[in-house]
């Protein structure tokens, strides 16, 4: 045997033990939010039974700013070697990158590892308005072109491009009022200043118990055990209708292959555990279990929708 292939022969081995020793001390864990709030929440409980199964603690840091660019600029430029990850979610590897021009390539410049879960957002609106169902909404809004304001949790957020694309979908005409995040957007929800939202369900669903909001519809591919009465998008006509607030784990680019299959081995492994589901529900997240490729497509798919929304609906707002 020569050289080149006592080398070819030794490679899955060294792999292998590198797989093995993987890892060895704690894990760095990105979260592009600041602490407190559901998508902090999401990233300790889920990070902590992660932890659990590869034996080694994951160190939550949050990096808020930009819209996630400050925690996607650190990810992107640390050592690819597994011990720095991120929890990436819709406005980081989608909504972002759609509407702005930032110092990363959502797909280019990081390893997917998987999916954590999802929760659908909804279509809510003021108590007072005269609409009980999404078809009356619809009439409604037609009806009194431009006299509809609905608010977002910001400019270019999922809140915002969810219901752009309902209204390029449906053929209303509304005025967008985007707010600093979805607190101050509820708030003049309530008080009737606009009178409809995209928000989120684990969002709503405090103010839907009330009876203080209205929700009409919701997006995903099925109903939502919270929500039985309340149809999807796609069953009420709106075929196709995708937007939901995802949550996923990426790495910088480049990784070991094997790392990765390490990490989401037991990510997976943890998204099964079901005190860890339970946990999740309390956000409405769903866990959606997905291999490392699969979850690469997801973010794919992600930008290229968002992109295409933000395009036809002239939709930018370059920093």
């Amino acid at each position: 045997m020569n050289r080149r292939e006592m080398l070819l022969a030794a490679a899955p081995l060294a792999l292998a033990a590198r797989a093995g020793t993987f890892p060895d001390k704690p894990i760095r864990y990105i979260c592009p939010v600041a602490a407190g709030g559901g998508s902090d929440m999401i990233a300790r409980v889920f990070s902590q039974r992660w932890g659990q199964l590869l034996g080694q603690p994951f160190v939550v840091d949050n990096q808020s700013g930009g819209g996630g660019v400050v925690a996607c600029q650190s990810t992107a430029h640390a050592k690819p070697d597994g011990y720095t990850l991120m929890q990436g979610y819709v406005a980081t590897h989608g909504t972002v990158p759609a509407t702005r021009t930032v110092a990363y390539d959502p797909i280019g410049d990081f390893t997917p590892i998987g999916m954590i879960g999802a929760t659908p957002n909804v279509l809510a609106v003021t108590s007072s308005l005269p609409v009980d169902t999404l078809a009356q909404f619809v009439e409604y809004a037609r009806k009194h072109p431009r006299q509809i304001n609905y608010g977002s949790a910001g400019n270019g957020s999922l809140t915002h491009l969810a219901m752009e694309m309902f209204i390029q979908a449906s053929g209303a005409s509304m005025l967008h009022v985007p707010y600093r995040g979805i607190a101050p957007a509820f708030n003049d929800l309530l008080g009737g200043q606009i009178q409809a939202m995209f928000p989120g369900l684990a969002a709503t669903l405090p103010y839907l118990r009330a009876h203080r909001v209205k929700v009409l519809a919701l997006t995903g591919n099925r109903r939502n055990p919270l929500l039985k009465g309340v149809p999807t998008l796609d069953e009420a006509g709106f075929k196709g209708f995708v937007a939901a607030q995802w949550y996923g784990a990426v790495g910088p680019a480049q990784m070991p292959a094997d790392i990765v299959a390490r990490l989401n081995e037991t990510q997976v492994a943890a998204l099964n555990d079901p005190a860890l589901r339970e946990k999740l529900a309390l956000e409405a997240v769903e866990p959606m279990p997905m291999t490392a490729t699969e979850f690469g497509q997801y973010i794919a798919a992600e930008v290229q929708r968002w992109s295409a929304l933000a395009k036809a609906r002239n939709i930018r707002f370059d920093m």
